[in-house]
């Protein structure tokens, strides 16, 4: 039988995680973690509901940060009886299990791969990142054997743009698909941000329908949204465009290693761009290489046909050398970076 891709893994840990929450089969230990907060809080939620709703609900309910999370105080909590209940719920906020000290790691290995069937243990992770260290055998080992790990990763652009949907109409608004791609796009992509948004758009729209000058108008772009209208503005010759961005970047307090980033990844999916276009390719090729979704896809394919492949090479190379000026000149980051606005721009009036 063929090994299951990483991501097919995560998608089918996820969907069965869901389907026991539904039928009311949760196992005894999960480890929810993933980038998409909304939606591990929403299960998480959901899980502590379901196991907690009794009259002797806080009773029944333990829960330890990386301050108060010791292996005797969680093997005590996971030895706990529950009352007027069928079961027990642990949960445990950020700590991180490979980063204990050797005795402790030893400790919780025991523990968490004998945990009784009446408890059910979360690890949640929202500010610490979740990752096994194999070089941690025994502890490695019993997390990979009786954990479930559940990573809420972003959602498709199909699930998103009729999630965005059901919650503009909950506002009472209609939205097109387009419209969710372009929001999808000047966000991050993730629900957190996306409901806050959501809020504000229908909030200062004054019809049914959602405009784009609604989002433009009430939406803090994401810096990839931000540094692509850079780049875009480069590609289209518009040189003043380009460096108000910057500015407005600047006004943000953003870091300018982090804008130099972004230019730079956005200037080698312009490359990647080029190079497709080169050999008959199109979108599709674009978004399986880059990961990007269908509308910045599309942006990024049309501003690749403005552009020669000369030019795409030059201007990583120039992103390079401003990135080494950064880290080795006195010079100052908004400064280099304005010379880069400059350079790109040269080079697109050249080539």
């Amino acid at each position: 039988m063929a090994k299951k891709k990483p991501d097919d893994a995560a998608a089918e840990a996820e969907r069965r995680f869901k389907a026991d929450l539904k039928a009311g089969t949760l196992g005894s230990f999960y480890i929810i973690c993933g980038e998409e907060a909304f939606l591990r809080s929403h299960y998480v939620d959901l899980v502590t509901k379901k196991l907690t709703d009794g009259p002797a609900g806080e009773f029944n309910f333990h829960r330890f940060s990386a301050d108060d999370c010791t292996p005797q105080a969680l093997a005590d909590a996971i030895d706990a009886m529950p009352m007027m209940a069928e079961r027990t719920l642990v949960r445990v906020d950020d700590v991180d299990l490979f980063k204990q000290p050797e005795g402790a790691r030893e400790q919780y290995a025991a523990i968490l791969s004998d945990i009784p069937d009446y408890c059910c243990v979360l690890f949640v992770y929202d500010t610490v990142e979740f990752k096994i260290n194999g070089t941690m055998k025994k502890l490695a080992a019993a997390v990979k054997e009786h954990a479930q790990i559940v990573s809420f990763g972003k959602q498709s652009e199909r699930s998103l743009c009729a999630w965005i949907t059901r919650h503009f109409r909950a506002h009472g608004k209609s939205v097109t698909d387009e419209l969710c791609q372009y929001l999808i796009f000047r966000t991050d992509g993730l629900m957190t941000t996306l409901g806050g948004e959501i809020d504000k758009i229908a909030a200062y729209q004054e019809g049914e329908a959602i405009t784009r000058g609604a989002i433009d108008a009430v939406v803090i772009p994401a810096l990839n949204a931000q540094t692509f209208d850079i780049s875009d503005a480069v590609v289209n010759r518009d040189f003043e465009k380009a460096l108000f961005k910057l500015q407005e970047l600047y006004a943000m307090q953003t870091d300018p290693i982090a804008v130099l980033g972004a230019i730079g990844a956005q200037l080698r999916r312009l490359y990647y761009a080029r190079v497709i276009l080169s050999a008959g390719g199109g979108q599709k090729e674009l978004m399986e290489l880059t990961g990007l979704k269908s509308y910045p896809a599309g942006l990024t394919m049309t501003a690749a046909r403005r552009v020669t492949d000369g030019f795409c090479q030059r201007a990583i190379e120039l992103a390079l050398d401003t990135d080494i000026a950064m880290k080795t000149s006195a010079d100052e980051p908004e400064r280099l970076l304005e010379l880069l606005i400059i350079r790109l721009a040269q080079e697109a009036q050249h080539g």
